[in-house]
């Protein structure tokens, strides 16, 4: 657990940058905050618990569907995963076509998508060659840190 003067700066931090929700790895284990600023409770910051980890980023939101395949099914594949919390789009604008789809070849320096995160649009690189196997998020859905967004068959 962390200290008190460290979760004060995280409060701190949720609120002067409006957010409702901070999952973080600290010394001690994983600590999770979340900011209720309406409802029954009334403003305020709760403690999670870590085995809530898996929760949704933002209210509403439910959370990824990603089913695991037969191993013999995805035999060498790898994924392509969230280097961060946000909201994940496939594309840069509704009228635009997808970045990448399944059967695309892709390359290391292939945009696959956009992670939004506090307003800022991020294109999220494939770091690797293959060929998309499966789109795991569905467009416009929060993702956490880590969590698999495509899986690839390396060349």
């Amino acid at each position: 657990m962390v200290d008190l003067k460290t979760l004060k700066q995280l409060i701190k931090l949720m609120v002067d940058n409006d957010l409702t929700e901070l999952d973080i790895q600290a010394e001690g284990g994983p600590v999770k905050l979340r900011r209720n600023s309406q409802g029954a409770g009334g403003p305020g910051v709760q403690l999670v618990p870590a085995v809530q980890a898996a929760a949704p980023v933002a209210p509403g939101v439910a959370p990824a569907a990603v089913t695991e395949a037969p191993a013999d099914e995805d035999d060498g594949a790898e994924t392509i995963d969230s280097p961060m919390v946000g909201t994940f789009y496939t594309a840069s604008s509704p009228d635009t076509k997808a970045f990448a789809n399944v059967g695309d070849h892709v390359g290391p320096d292939t945009v696959v998508c956009i992670v939004e995160a506090m307003k800022v649009f991020n294109e999220i690189k494939a770091e690797t060659t293959g060929t998309i196997t499966k789109v795991l998020i569905e467009n416009g859905q929060a993702v956490e840190f880590g969590q698999p967004l495509y899986t690839i068959k390396p060349d």
